[in-house]
């Protein structure tokens, strides 16, 4: 499995998004690859990402909807 995370530049979240990954992760005894990405709003917006954090589960977004960006 592959995680990956985007979070906007400001976003205070990312420590929290971290414990609550590995928490899950472990109580699932699931293995995955996890990796944690700062992104301004330009790039969310090209990325189709919506919101702070986008958490990404096999490329797919495991809350899809809204507008693209970080704002």
């Amino acid at each position: 499995m592959k995680i990956d995370c985007y979070i906007s530049q400001g976003c205070s979240s990312l420590e929290p998004l971290k414990a609550n990954i590995e928490q899950a992760l472990k109580e699932g005894g699931i293995a995955a690859e996890t990796h944690y990405h700062r992104s301004s709003d330009e790039k969310a917006v090209e990325m189709k990402l919506t919101g702070s954090p986008t958490v990404l589960i096999n490329g797919k977004d495991i809350d899809p909807g809204g507008t693209p960006g970080f704002s």
